[in-house]
């Protein structure tokens, strides 16, 4: 597989910045949600997580689904020669971006008595002092998430993993912290969403300097053209023809950027939507919680659900890394990388993840009692949704391939078909069972939505992500996390000496087991981190 080397080696050193920064990341959060457990009453808790689960869903509504176009949008204008449109696409998201940013933080400022009534009964005026500090702060979110977007499009992960994954997650968690130690609930807010001040900073810094060197290094090559830039191939699909008739080089006029903005929103809107739908059944299960159940009980649903988004994290690290590379293959038309991209970082995500989920299944007690008393009741929620996600990650990162391959409209359709199943089920469920009826509506919405998904890419784009590596995949973390910590618990009872015993069994066994199948795992890819020469010449160093 020679042809595909290069691009899995880079695609390992991508994925293994981001794994570092999701770690932190994970740690970040873990800690935060600890502190806020630990440090809090379960009502007041509840509150706060209710309040910023609102903050996520707002900045995200503002994104205008720009995040995915500007990888998608940039990272082919890199491929296709057309670098000069890198800064346009940039500002054709800002702007709108901004704008509805800002809207959306006036509207939680002025109404954040009404909201706060209408999330938290009871608690209204509590809940609204939260909403008014935080909603300061989401322009600030847009600014950063625009800028690191298209850095990533220009195939670095590094601002993205030092701005965001451990700048503003260990500011936020130091903030927070230095907050409940001084019992200053009413600052608690304002420390959550201050971490998003340096983060925005930071990350025009570093783009500013990303696009003054692109713009140097595009310079250099149009001097000294390459073989590869007369031979380029013609375009060999509908897709690819369609890129590169908006983008082909000429000199920018009103015309043009009228075209370009066109596209680039054309991409945008229904991914806008998805992913608005997205975070939606990611948070609203929390407000929603709080809304029907109480704030207690969202207190326990979101500490359990943190433990989930901790896998998320992994699943974030190495899809953010494999975006534009596969945005890159399906560019070309080429069917046989992209497959191969697919299905070896799927089994690299299963890797990654199915030990923690099946830990969460195994260990849910034990874990839970961490964040204090009564916190083990959301057992349930965290082995439904744990079960959930060794499902997605099987799948691979899907919605990607869908969005990377400019099926937008059929990814938007799949979301709000899980959102649809998500609000039925919290709806109907909530009211009768609580926080457990939260867990089986996004549990449902998780697996229709893989489903459906994969059953698009397999029939109509000829990819799926099964093969050796995902069969392997699957046998060793569920032997090695799941059987052995069973067998040591039949042994030896419950508690932590079980999970000490069983944990550190399973891990040595994985260890080994990752040792002898490496090869056809191609972990070899994943933790190369050779450096190699930046431009796109041959390495001279």
């Amino acid at each position: 597989m020679t042809r595909s080397g290069p691009d899995l080696e880079g695609l390992g050193r991508g994925s293994s910045a981001n794994l570092i920064g999701s770690a932190v990341m994970a740690g970040t959060t873990f800690a935060l949600t600890f502190a806020v457990t630990r440090g809090l009453s379960r009502e007041q808790a509840g509150l706060f997580f209710a309040a910023t689960s609102v903050f996520v869903l707002a900045s995200n509504l503002g994104q205008l689904g720009t995040n995915t176009a500007l990888v998608y949008f940039v990272s082919r204008a890199r491929s296709l020669g057309t670098p000069e449109r890198i800064s346009r696409y940039v500002r054709t998201a800002m702007g709108p971006v901004l704008v509805t940013a800002i809207l959306t933080a006036l509207v939680f400022f002025i109404w954040a008595g009404p909201i706060g009534a209408l999330i938290t009964p009871g608690h209204g005026d509590t809940t609204a002092a939260y909403l008014r500090s935080l909603a300061l702060f989401i322009p600030l979110a847009g600014v950063e998430n625009i800028l690191l977007a298209a850095s990533r499009g220009l195939g670095t992960m590094r601002p993205s993993v030092l701005v965001e994954q451990v700048g503003r997650s260990t500011v936020q968690l130091m903030l927070v912290v230095a907050a409940i130690m001084l019992s200053s609930q009413e600052a608690l807010g304002w420390a959550w969403a201050a971490a998003y001040l340096p983060a925005a900073v930071w990350a025009v810094m570093w783009w500013r300097r990303l696009a003054a060197r692109e713009l140097r290094r595009s310079r250099v090559d149009r001097s000294a053209p390459l073989a590869g830039d007369v031979d380029r191939a013609a375009p060999t699909t509908h897709l690819e023809a369609r890129i590169a008739a908006a983008e082909a080089p000429s000199s920018p006029g009103p015309a043009d950027s009228q075209s370009l903005g066109r596209e680039f929103w054309r991409f945008s809107g229904p991914r806008a939507l998805a992913s608005v739908g997205q975070v939606t059944m990611q948070r609203l299960d929390i407000i929603l919680v709080a809304a029907i159940s109480g704030a207690v009980s969202a207190a326990i649903y979101t500490a359990a659900t943190r433990f989930v988004v901790v896998g998320q994290m992994a699943n974030r690290a190495i899809s953010t890394a494999v975006q534009p590379r596969l945005s890159h293959a399906l560019a070309r038309g080429d069917v046989v990388e992209t497959n191969h991209l697919y299905r070896v970082s799927t089994g690299w995500l299963m890797l990654l993840t199915w030990p923690l989920y099946l830990t969460l299944i195994v260990y849910g007690d034990d874990l839970l009692s961490l964040f204090g008393p009564g916190y083990a009741t959301g057992r349930e929620v965290l082995v439904i949704l744990a079960g959930s996600m060794l499902w997605a990650t099987a799948c691979g990162m899907v919605d990607m391939v869908l969005n990377m391959g400019g099926r937008t409209t059929w990814n938007l359709a799949n979301v709000f078909i899980a959102l649809s199943v998500n609000l039925t089920l919290d709806l109907w469920l909530i009211p009768k069972i609580g926080l457990l009826g939260a867990a089986i509506g996004w549990a449902a919405a998780i697996v229709v939505s893989n489903l459906v998904a994969l059953l698009q890419v397999s029939v109509v784009l000829g990819l799926h992500p099964f093969g050796r590596s995902t069969v392997l995949a699957v046998v060793l973390p569920t032997v090695c996390y799941g059987a052995i910590p069973v067998a040591v618990g039949a042994v030896i009872g419950a508690g932590f000496a079980h999970l000490l015993v069983g944990l550190g069994l399973g891990t040595i066994a994985y260890a080994g087991c990752l040792t002898r199948w490496r090869q056809p795992l191609e972990l070899g890819a994943l933790i190369a981190v050779r450096r190699r020469g930046r431009g796109r010449a041959a390495p001279t160093s």
